[in-house]
């Protein structure tokens, strides 16, 4: 893999982790309710959750690239199929909501999902109380299963991938070092941005709640999308025409 094709592959998951999906929501929320240091947990739990997922979207394609070449290709036409509807459904929606108010959504969905599972009863604590008021919410341990488990019930992580992905790796060269090169760039603009949306906390939804500046976050993305499935198709129509 060329330094500029992983530039570009940086660059495009830059912007894309950026916008506020489910791990994001979750720490920015957390962070608010618990604190930057316990939201850390939460954070380790979302990145081994994420980890999962990618190395299992890695390994199906490695090897279907090694026994059925011929399916890669269908999955590079259905992955730019499943970006274009990304895209066009980033740019429609992008108005919808807030950032705050998604956020708060998630939460309560999360913490009622807890408070059924331990049979108790949660509720988050604000940051202005006591550090041993905070220590009252779930233990640290529950934190980092809640990140595991918002990052695993998100199925269509897997779908992303197996979209995204084939775009930036020459399968023809030896694969692993592009997985590795390629999970270190993701690892990268998730973590900065998930400590971002953590330490951010209300300042991070002010200003993208003022002016349509989420709305034309989520628009840029739907343009990446567009963007890569376009190239996507181009590999397709290459590989049927060789």
């Amino acid at each position: 893999m060329s330094w500029h094709l992983f530039a570009v592959f940086f660059a495009s998951t830059f912007l894309i982790s950026a916008t506020p999906g489910p791990n994001m929501l979750l720490a920015f929320q957390y962070g608010m309710n618990y604190g930057v240091k316990r939201t850390l947990w939460t954070l380790a739990g979302l990145s081994l959750g994420l980890f999962v997922l990618l190395l299992s979207t890695l390994l199906g394609l490695d090897v279907i690239s090694r026994q059925s070449p011929w399916l890669l290709t269908i999955i590079k036409a259905v992955g730019a199929a499943y970006l274009i509807y990304l895209g066009i459904s980033s740019w429609r929606d992008a108005g919808d909501g807030s950032l705050m108010s998604d956020a708060k959504e998630l939460s309560a969905e999360v913490e009622a999902d807890y408070a059924a599972s331990e049979g108790t009863s949660t509720r988050p604590q604000p940051r202005s109380l006591s550090n041993a008021a905070v220590q009252v919410g779930p233990s640290n341990l529950t934190l980092f299963r809640t990140g595991v488990w918002v990052s695993l019930s998100n199925p269509k992580a897997i779908l992303f991938f197996a979209a995204f992905f084939p775009k930036f790796i020459n399968f023809s060269a030896p694969l692993w070092p592009q997985y590795i090169l390629l999970t270190i760039g993701l690892f990268m603009s998730e973590t900065i941005w998930q400590i971002v949306y953590t330490l951010g906390g209300k300042k991070l939804a002010s200003w993208l709640d003022v002016g349509g500046r989420l709305a034309w976050l989520n628009r840029g993305c739907g343009v990446i999308f567009v963007l890569i499935a376009a190239a996507l198709l181009a590999d397709v129509i290459k590989d049927f025409t060789m």
